[in-house]
């Protein structure tokens, strides 16, 4: 029996992202911007991108 390329390319190297673990990641950081100073109101309608955008002009003025 051959063994094809598909079968090869499992990552085995490298995991795979899990979706679970994503939304984990995103509640702690709504949760730690909320706590640097930020309305929940503003949080909760933040998509991903802008939610890591903001910690990262936060942490900054906290610096």
């Amino acid at each position: 029996m051959k063994v094809t390329r598909t079968q090869r390319k499992a990552p085995i190297t490298r995991p795979k992202k899990k979706p679970i673990e994503r939304r984990r990641r995103e509640a702690t950081q709504r949760k730690r911007l909320v706590a640097m100073g930020a309305s929940e109101e503003s949080v909760k309608k933040m998509t991903c991108k802008q939610l890591r955008e903001e910690l990262k002009k936060l942490a900054k003025k906290v610096r």
